[in-house]
C-alpha cells in the first residue's frame, strides 16, 4: 500500500487495477458475461478486471427522511453500483467521483401539480432582455452531506420548509446526479430516483403521473435532459409545473411557459403551431444563452395522434381524455384566445370547469368536438373502406420475358374493387434481392396497371411493358403500392375527401429456377412505426420498407426530380438517405432531397432525439453489424466519394466528416472494404462497443 500512497489520480488507479487482476481468480464481482450490462453499456465490452475493479454504474436510494421543527429536512440515502455495493461520492475509495443534486417539491391538496420548494432567480443576459428575472423550480443550493458509511450519507437540505407546510400533502424528494468514469473509458453513468412520501405518516395518495418512461421512449430511447443526469418523466414534471406563490417558471429571454403540460404539446407540435404557420416562433434560450428553437419541429407520429403519447401505460393515462383544459389544449391550438373566445366559437372560456362538457372523451362521429374525434386523421379514418390487396402468383418470370402479375384487390366484406376506380397504383419490379439494380439503369421500373389488368373472377393480371433484363438471375421482387381518394361525411360541413394508402404488397420469385430468397431485412415498417406510428410517404402510396427499397436502391438519385442548376443529384439510396435524413443536423453540408413536383426536402435541422449511436433503434437484430451483406456500389454524386461501397456508404450517413470518408476510401482496395477487420463482431473497434455509452 505505500506505492498506491505515493501514487495519485490514473498512477494511483493502475495500481489497484493490476492487484484486482492478480485477484481476479479468487474474487469475482462482476462479469461481462453474467453482469448487469447490455452491449448498449461499454462496461459490456471492458476487460474483465477492468469491471470487477471499477463495479461501473450508478444508482441512487432513499433510506429514510427526516423533517424537524424548524423545517430543516434531511435525507439519508445510499449511492451505489448496479448490484447494490456502496460508492464514496468522493471517488477516494471507490473509482469514480459523484455528483448529487436534491429537488424537495409537495403536490399540494387543492392542487395536481408538483410545487417545488427549491427554487432559483434566473437573471436574462440575453441582449434584448437583460437583466430581466424569473423565479424558476430547481435543485437546492446551500446543503450538506455526512457520511454514514461507505456508500450512506445523510444530506441536508439548504431549502426549509416553511412553518405551514401541509403536513398530510404528498412530498418528493428528486436525487440526480453523474459518476465520472472517463478516466477508465467507461464514460459517465447517470441515474436519478424520485422519493414519494407524505410528512405525516400513511401511504402516499396522490402522484403525477400522467405519461410513462415507456410511451417517451417509443422515440427517445432513454428520456434525459439538462446534461443527462435528469432520466425520466417524473424527474421533468416535478419542476415543470405551472405557476404558483413566488415562482412563475418562465423562460425569462422569450416569455414561454415552463409547465410541462404547455412546453411539451408545444415543443412537439412545433412547426404545426398556429402561431408559427402565422410567422411566429416557439423558441427557448438555455444554458450559455443557447437558443433552442422548436419552430422546426415535426413529429414523426403526427401531433394530432395523442394517443401515441398519451397510450394509456400510466396510472392516469387517461386524463387527456377525460380532463381537458386551457393549457393543455391551448398550447397545441394556440391561436385560440380563451379569454375572447377568438377561434372558440366566439365562446369565452374563464375558467377549465365546463371545457368536458362539450369535449367529451368519443362522440358519435368522427371529425366531432370530442377529443378522439377532434384529433382524428382523416388518412386513419375508421370511415376508409380499406383496399385489402394481395399478390398471388408470378408466371413467366424467365430472363429476357415480361412477366405477368396475379393480384386481388378486395374490400373487407370480400368484393372485387373496381380498379380503374383508385386514385393511384403501381407495380414495381426490381432484382436480384442481393441488391436491387435491375432492370434498368434505375434499378427498378414502376408501371400503372389500372387501365390495362384484366379481371378474371376476383383476380386481376397484368403484363409488364419492361421485360427481365437477358442476364437476369436469382430471385426478383414485384411490389404493389397505391392509394385512393374517398369521401367521408358527405353531405354534411364536415364533408372532405381524403386520400389514403393501399397497404403495401411485396412477392419475391426466382428466375432461374433456384430457390426463392428474399432480400435481407435491416430494418423493419414496425420499428419505424415505433417512432412513425403510421410511415405513409409519396402521397400514401408507401406505407412498407419492403417497396421503399425497391425504388431507394444503391443505383437511384434524385435526378428526375432536381433543377439543371442544382446538379449534381442527390443519392437517394435507402442506407445513405436514412441514415442522412436523421443525422440532418449534424451533416456539414446542405441535405436536400428534390421529390415529386421539383419540390425541395431540407434535413439539414433534423434532430434525432433517440441517439444516433443507438442501431438497434431502427435495425432488426445485427443487421447494423459489418461486414455487411450488400455487394453492390452505391450512387453518391453529392458525396465525397462516388461510387460509394456499401458499408461506407452506411456508416458516413451519420459520421459525415472528410476525415471519416478518407478513412473508409484508405481500408478499401480493389479487393473490397476491410471494415470488419477492426469493426466486426468482437473486433477492437467493433460497431456495438464504439456506440455503447
Amino acid at each position: 500500500m505505500n506505492i498506491y500512497r505515493r501514487c495519485s489520480g490514473r498512477a494511483r488507479w493502475s495500481v489497484l487495477i493490476m492487484l484486482s487482476m492478480m485477484m481476479v481468480g479468487s474474487v469475482v464481482l462482476f462479469s461481462a458475461d453474467e453482469g448487469p450490462y447490455t452491449p448498449r453499456d461499454k462496461a459490456y465490452y471492458a476487460d474483465e478486471a477492468l469491471v470487477n475493479f471499477v463495479r461501473p454504474g450508478l444508482a441512487f436510494s432513499v433510506v429514510s427522511h427526516e423533517i424537524a421543527a424548524d423545517g430543516t429536512v434531511k435525507i439519508r440515502f445510499k449511492i451505489t453500483d448496479p448490484k447494490g455495493l456502496g460508492l464514496d461520492r468522493l471517488g477516494v475509495t471507490t473509482p469514480g467521483t459523484v455528483s448529487s443534486s436534491f429537488v424537495i417539491s409537495r403536490i399540494p391538496n387543492g392542487s395536481k401539480w408538483h410545487q417545488t420548494y427549491t427554487k432559483r432567480t434566473k437573471t436574462s443576459t440575453w441582449p434584448d432582455t437583460a437583466g430581466k428575472k424569473s423565479v424558476q423550480s430547481s435543485g437546492d443550493s446551500g446543503g450538506k452531506y455526512e457520511t454514514v458509511a461507505e456508500g450512506e450519507y445523510i444530506y441536508t437540505f439548504g431549502t426549509k420548509l416553511p412553518a405551514t407546510y401541509e403536513k398530510d400533502a404528498t412530498h418528493t424528494v428528486q436525487i440526480y446526479g453523474s459518476r465520472n468514469l472517463s478516466e477508465f473509458e467507461l464514460g459517465t453513468n447517470y441515474a436519478t430516483t424520485m422519493y414519494n412520501f407524505v410528512p405525516a405518516g400513511g401511504a402516499v395518495a396522490k402522484v403525477r403521473d400522467v405519461i410513462s418512461n415507456a410511451s417517451c421512449n417509443k422515440c427517445h430511447t432513454d428520456l434525459a435532459a439538462h446534461g443527462g443526469s435528469r432520466r425520466g418523466i417524473a424527474s421533468c414534471v416535478q419542476c415543470h409545473a405551472p405557476a404558483y406563490e413566488g415562482v412563475d417558471n418562465t423562460n425569462p429571454e422569450t416569455g414561454a411557459t415552463m409547465d410541462m403540460t404547455e412546453m411539451t404539446h408545444k415543443i412537439h407540435a412545433g412547426a404545426t403551431l398556429q402561431s408559427v404557420q402565422g410567422g411566429g416562433r416557439y423558441w427557448w434560450v438555455g444554458h450559455g444563452n443557447s437558443v433552442v428553437d422548436f419552430s422546426i419541429v415535426n413529429l414523426p407520429s403526427d401531433a394530432r395522434n395523442c394517443a401515441f403519447c398519451h397510450d394509456g401505460t400510466a396510472s392516469q393515462g387517461d386524463a387527456w381524455l377525460k380532463n381537458p383544459t386551457r393549457a393543455a389544449c391551448g398550447s397545441c391550438h394556440d391561436n385560440v384566445n380563451f379569454a375572447t373566445g377568438e377561434n372558440h366559437l366566439n365562446l369565452p372560456q374563464p375558467s377549465d370547469n365546463l371545457c368536458a362538457n362539450c369535449h367529451i372523451p368519443e362522440g358519435e362521429l368522427e371529425f366531432d368536438a370530442s377529443i378522439k374525434g377532434a384529433h382524428t386523421i382523416p388518412q386513419r379514418s375508421s370511415m376508409l373502406t380499406p383496399v385489402i390487396a394481395q399478390i398471388t402468383s408470378v408466371e413467366n418470370a424467365k430472363p429476357g420475358e415480361k412477366i405477368t402479375v396475379n393480384f386481388t384487390l378486395k374490400k373487407p366484406d370480400g368484393s372485387v374493387w373496381d380498379i380503374k376506380t383508385l386514385n393511384g397504383m403501381g407495380l414495381i419490379l426490381a432484382g436480384p434481392t442481393t441488391d436491387y439494380v435491375s432492370p434498368t439503369s434505375r434499378g427498378y421500373v414502376r408501371e400503372d396497371p389500372r387501365a390495362t389488368a384484366t379481371l378474371s373472377g376476383d383476380t386481376y393480371r397484368y403484363t409488364f411493358t419492361n421485360a427481365l433484363p437477358a442476364d437476369a438471375s436469382g430471385t426478383f421482387t414485384v411490389g404493389l403500392d397505391g392509394r385512393h381518394v374517398m369521401v367521408v361525411l358527405e353531405g354534411t360541413l364536415k364533408q372532405q375527401s381524403v386520400q389514403y394508402n393501399i397497404n403495401n404488397q411485396v412477392f419475391n420469385f426466382s428466375v432461374d429456377g433456384s430457390a426463392v430468397a428474399p432480400r435481407r431485412t435491416i430494418v423493419s415498417t414496425a420499428k419505424c412505426n415505433g417512432c412513425h406510428a403510421n410511415l405513409a410517404l409519396h402521397g400514401n402510396n408507401r406505407n412498407q420498407i419492403g417497396t421503399c427499397i425497391m425504388c431507394h436502391n444503391p443505383v437511384e438519385t434524385d435526378a428526375a426530380r432536381r433543377p439543371a442548376a442544382q446538379m449534381p443529384p442527390e443519392s437517394i439510396d435507402m442506407a445513405l438517405m436514412i441514415h442522412r435524413i436523421h443525422a440532418g443536423e449534424e451533416q456539414a453540408r446542405d441535405y436536400t432531397v428534390y421529390g415529386f413536383g421539383n419540390t425541395p426536402h431540407n434535413y439539414n435541422k433534423v434532430v434525432y432525439v433517440g441517439g444516433l449511436n443507438n442501431c438497434s433503434t431502427c435495425h432488426e437484430g445485427t443487421s447494423y453489424m459489418v461486414p455487411v451483406k450488400a455487394t453492390a456500389d452505391k450512387r453518391d454524386p453529392r458525396g465525397f466519394l462516388d461510387p460509394v461501397k456499401p458499408a461506407t456508404a452506411a456508416c458516413t450517413g451519420c459520421h459525415v466528416s472528410l476525415d471519416a470518408a478518407s478513412h473508409a476510401l484508405v481500408n478499401t482496395s480493389q479487393l473490397g472494404e476491410s471494415c470488419g477487420a477492426c469493426h466486426g463482431s468482437g473486433k477492437t473497434y467493433a460497431v456495438d462497443k464504439v456506440h455503447a455509452n
